[in-house]
């Protein structure tokens, strides 16, 4: 039997109906239509499903809906937008962290929530916030110079 359950997902509340344990990466791709939060393993080992709830990393895989009734959800697609985009897209793309782009969406995530709350992060604190995280790409060291580029924007300060 299905549960009503309010959700705000990139700043929008919603009255939602969902099936008992529905993964929270279901509700967001297939009853919202929010595609940029990826399914990887369903194991909490690769991050591709990372989204922010009340601005603290999850993995939304293995999340219920349920679990996040009454919550604030941030997806990628909450970040920022083509025309206005958030530092750390904007970094991704003059970096060219990106490669095949499946991991990127839970990366950004997880580094939002670090530039949030350490605006000057060391390298060696980029790299323990993504931990979490598999690129099978080899993109890490871009990714890394990306994240340090998005916190020198978000700081006014001219990227290194």
């Amino acid at each position: 039997m299905a549960q009503s359950i309010e959700i705000t997902v990139n700043g929008t509340a919603k009255q939602i109906d969902v099936p008992p344990s529905l993964p929270l990466i279901y509700l967001l791709r297939n009853e919202m239509g929010l595609k940029g939060t990826r399914y990887g393993c369903g194991l909490e080992q690769c991050g591709c499903c990372m989204v922010l709830i009340d601005d603290e990393p999850a993995y939304a895989c293995t999340r219920t809906a349920e679990s996040v009734a009454g919550q604030a959800v941030l997806t990628i697609e909450g970040l920022g937008t083509a025309a206005d985009p958030h530092a750390l897209q904007q970094a991704f793309l003059e970096e060219q962290a990106g490669q095949c782009g499946y991991c990127l969406s839970g990366i950004l995530i997880s580094a939002k929530a670090l530039l949030d709350r350490n605006p000057n992060p060391s390298r060696s604190e980029i790299v323990e916030a993504l931990d979490g995280h598999l690129c099978r790409c080899g993109a890490h060291t871009r990714i890394i110079k990306a994240i340090g580029r998005a916190a020198a924007l978000l700081r006014g300060e001219e990227p290194a």
